[in-house]
């Protein structure tokens, strides 16, 4: 592609809403990742039960949002 057709790209998309911006840039990020695999997102699903389920029963360890950023900042070694 050129560099060309790039620029005219970039203008027609400035002309679109931030909603309609913001569904391209979806349906972009989606094109990149490749096939849709339900397996993987049933995975995740069961996930995210299974950690709402274990906060609402007080069995789950809560972070607030400072300890969790210490705890990444430590892990990425910030």
């Amino acid at each position: 592609m050129t560099t060309e057709t790039l620029d005219h790209l970039r203008s027609q998309i400035s002309t679109l809403s931030e909603s309609e911006r913001a569904a391209l840039a979806r349906e972009l990020i989606m094109s990149l990742d490749g096939p849709r695999d339900d397996s993987v997102e049933q995975a995740w699903n069961e996930e995210i039960v299974r950690r709402t389920s274990k906060a609402k029963s007080g069995k789950g360890t809560m972070l607030s949002r400072e300890e969790f950023r210490t705890k990444m900042r430590a892990r990425l070694g910030q």
